[in-house]
């Protein structure tokens, strides 16, 4: 789960970190109220949306008076922006985070993320501030500093500190910074983050250490003990329709093809996936409808695919191990008729119950085309589609 700029350094002030003061707006009026309130010579209107990249796409803007203020806010809410992280449909700004301006002498980076391959939090740094992780890595690999942490000690003042002399922290600061990035992995594992990441990290002219930018995202499989994080959700930053399949505990992911996918298993939906790009199809989604899926469960997750304009077509690919075939061809018989199914249908069964799973389909009236593998039902779904 995802949260706003605003948000994330409101936790992490709660941990020590020390942020820019700022006020969320709405509207115009409000973020000129917001800059009076804070009473600074310049401040910062930064677009609220959860993607990156705001800036290059014109979402902050440096006032320097309140005229500015009402010009900026004005232009950028409502304003649909476009980032890498948007895709070509781009956000609408809904709301906005009005903040203090400060003396910046440098931009840092640092981030916690957990490492698959270890197990553990890794917190990385570097001094290339303001730019894509991403990006560094790829040109400047060698100016990126990691730091595994022992889960049983938590990130120990020696590898702050180790961190904070390999990007280059002013001497004088070095502490402040070791404080920081202590607060900050705090905060990470207390709120059972998935990642954590300042980018930039600043020095000011007054000596302090302060998150310019925060984006924090969430466990979702830990929000049940987190119910202030959960209250923090901004639907409206959401698909539709991943908000609809969080409500049946559907793993379920919009994309931009145009064949709807409904199977079991994450490792078999990844790969149900790979098999229609390679025979020349785009998938509209990733679903995985899990292994112990109700009628109710499946119908529903049918009925999300169908909601979705794009699709042209759907593959259902079961292997029925924990989930049983029967209870896979009743939900898609269920669904199709509630709803009225008007497009290319290709099932491909195999497991518990499949006999009976394929009698059902047979005998429900629906025009469905069966394949005898997964490889068969995607060349097929992919040639009825085109």
């Amino acid at each position: 789960m995802n949260i706003h700029e605003y948000q994330g350094k409101a936790l992490l002030k709660q941990y020590g970190v020390v942020v820019p003061e700022g006020k969320v707006a709405f509207t115009v009026d409000e973020a000129v109220a917001a800059a009076e309130e804070l009473g600074t010579k310049v401040v910062v209107v930064k677009a609220q949306i959860h993607a990156g990249g705001r800036g290059k796409a014109g979402g902050v803007k440096v006032a320097k008076s309140l005229d500015e203020v009402r010009a900026y806010a004005g232009e950028i809410l409502g304003k649909v922006l476009v980032t890498h992280q948007t895709g070509p449909e781009g956000k609408e700004v809904k709301r906005l985070l009005i903040e203090q301006g400060c003396d910046i002498k440098k931009e840092y980076y640092i981030g916690a993320v957990l490492d698959r391959g270890t197990g553990r939090v890794v917190i990385m740094a570097s001094e290339e501030g303001g730019t894509e992780i991403e990006e560094v890595a790829e040109h400047s690999p060698e100016k990126i500093f990691k730091e595994i942490v022992d889960p049983a000690v938590g990130l120990q003042v020696f590898q702050a500190r180790k961190l904070a002399y390999a990007i280059n922290i002013p001497t004088e600061l070095v502490n402040k910074a070791v404080k920081f990035m202590i607060s900050l992995y705090t905060a990470f594992v207390e709120k059972d983050c998935s990642i954590a990441e300042i980018n930039p990290l600043v020095v000011t002219g007054d000596g302090e250490v302060m998150a310019l930018d925060a984006k924090l995202n969430f466990d979702s499989n830990a929000l049940y003990r987190h119910k202030d994080i959960v209250a923090l959700r901004d639907l409206e930053e959401e698909d539709a329709k991943e908000i609809e399949a969080s409500k049946y505990d559907l793993s379920y992911i919009a994309l931009d093809g145009n064949i709807g996918c409904m199977v079991n298993g994450a490792g078999l939906a990844m790969a149900t996936m790979d098999i229609i790009k390679y025979y020349g199809g785009d998938p509209a989604n990733f679903l995985d409808v899990g292994g112990g899926a109700t009628k109710e469960k499946v119908t529903e997750a049918f009925k999300i695919i169908l909601s979705d304009e794009n699709v042209k077509g759907i593959f259902v690919n079961i292997f029925g191990g924990i989930m049983r075939c029967d209870v896979i061809a009743d939900g898609v018989i269920s669904a199709a008729k509630e709803i009225g199914l008007d497009r290319p249908l290709v099932v491909r069964l195999e497991g518990t119950n499949v006999d009976l799973g394929k009698k059902m389909l047979n005998e429900s009236g629906l025009n469905i085309v069966a394949a005898d593998s997964m490889s068969d039902g995607a060349q097929k779904i992919v040639a009825l589609v085109k």
